[in-house]
């Protein structure tokens, strides 16, 4: 996977409904306050820093670090460290649900923003360090 370029600002425009496009600004902020990168487009996902992984296939590529991306129902963070090391902070977060690696927020507004950038930083932190 590899950053494919564009303008930033043009997907957030294109961006609807509205509410996902004010939270897709909020992420940005949020991501580049957590990461000190500045986003970069990875198709429709917005990545911040980059990391090396290797799968025990013998696979390996590099992946934003740190990344969202504004879908019609919910914003999706990616957890590149998995859900399970998020649980505690992920009962304390507000209304959400997961996947494998994925944390989907249908609104901002009724989250916990200050635990949810302790689950981005911690994410974020733990992809970093390997």
């Amino acid at each position: 996977m590899e950053p494919t370029g564009g303008s930033l600002e043009a997907l957030l425009s294109a961006i609807t409904p509205k509410v996902r496009q004010r939270d897709a600004r909020t992420m940005v902020g949020l991501m580049q306050r957590i990461t000190a990168e500045d986003p970069q487009l990875w198709g429709s996902i917005v990545g911040f820093g980059t990391y090396h992984c290797r799968y025990d296939s013998g696979r390996e590529g590099d992946a934003p670090a740190a990344a969202f991306a504004a879908r019609r129902q919910a914003t999706t963070i990616y957890l590149l460290d998995g859900i399970d090391p998020h649980a505690e902070e992920l009962g304390r977060l507000g209304a959400h649900s997961t996947g494998v690696g994925c944390l989907y927020i249908p609104r901002l507004d009724p989250v916990d923003v200050t635990v949810l950038e302790e689950i981005i930083t911690g994410s974020y932190r733990s992809v970093t360090a390997w």
